[in-house]
């Protein structure tokens, strides 16, 4: 463990890249500006690489600094939740990462029936498009998006989407979307992290090519679902997800639900010793039997 920077560096590091200020830092861990600059000069030297740029104007990532702290951050604030559970005699703590979409728009709303269902568990929920890392030991489970491809680990898809052109019905009747081409002649919202993309829904279902230009574009399917009740255009967008917009009235599949890519997107993954611990186990039994009433 002689390559491990000190922790004291670390963490100095990791409080002026989040306040990006030295000052705010050092009032966060209760030091000197001068001793917290010492300390990210110290960690920057034993790295061998500048972690952060200075200038007048404040204080930056640099690219490298971006990089390390995406990883050191995980890991000091799973260190910082261990301690603070190990002083409450907190045995049974729980930590998942979620991608962002899938952890506000389903599982938050569903979370209150797991506490209530185990409240001797102490839940810990994070969220961000990188995937968690197990070696660092940033999260027992992470629910990832995309095409699983995770070489080492459990991989248990949650449920199957369909995808959909989603607007709202205000939008639907001023613009008479009634076949899909007629989406030619309406903004389109493009989600950039999508598994399916519009070209891919107009391969399926209609012989014209989608657009090569989108309105707006965004990198999370919340704010394209936002933006399509806000009557900006339409979204391609799980049905899923988007199931407490559908259930409110303020989104309807402009096509209904038949013309729909269907497709497995969302997985519990996890290294398989986790599987022994009982809080998770308890978590993924929950969460599969939420998948299953959603299917039905």
């Amino acid at each position: 463990m002689a390559s491990v920077p000190p922790i004291a560096n670390l963490l100095a590091f990791e409080a002026v890249a989040r306040r990006r200020s030295f000052a705010l830092a050092a009032a966060e861990l209760h030091l000197t500006a001068s001793a917290i600059s010492h300390q990210v000069a110290r960690l920057e030297s034993q790295l061998g690489m500048r972690l952060l740029e200075r200038s007048a104007h404040g204080v930056r990532l640099s690219a490298a600094g971006e990089q390390y702290l995406s990883r050191v951050g995980g890991a000091l604030a799973a260190i910082t939740a261990a301690t603070e559970d190990l002083r409450q005699g907190m045995s049974n703590s729980l930590y998942v990462h979620s991608a962002p979409s899938i952890a506000s728009l389903w599982l938050m709303p569903r979370l209150r029936a797991f506490a209530e269902a185990h409240p001797d568990i102490a839940l810990n929920l994070s969220a961000a498009h990188t995937h968690s890392d197990f070696a660092l030991g940033q999260a027992d489970i992470d629910i990832r998006y995309g095409v699983p491809q995770w070489p080492d680990l459990v991989v248990e898809p949650l449920f199957e989407e369909r995808i959909v052109p989603l607007a709202s019905p205000a939008f639907i009747r001023e613009h008479r979307l009634r076949r899909p081409e007629r989406l030619l002649e309406v903004p389109l919202i493009q989600s950039n992290v999508s598994v399916v993309q519009w070209p891919d829904w107009f391969a399926a279902f209609s012989d014209r090519r989608a657009p090569e230009r989108f309105a707006v574009r965004f990198d999370r399917a919340q704010m394209s679902l936002d933006a399509a009740t806000q009557g900006l255009g339409v979204a391609l967008e799980s049905a899923t997800i988007a199931g407490r917009h559908l259930a409110e009235g303020k989104l309807k599949p402009v096509f209904g639900l038949d013309r729909a890519i269907r497709l497995k997107a969302h997985f519990a993954v996890y290294p398989a010793r986790h599987a022994r611990r009982p809080p998770v186990e308890a978590f993924l039994a929950w969460l599969h039997r939420e998948a299953a009433k959603g299917s039905r």
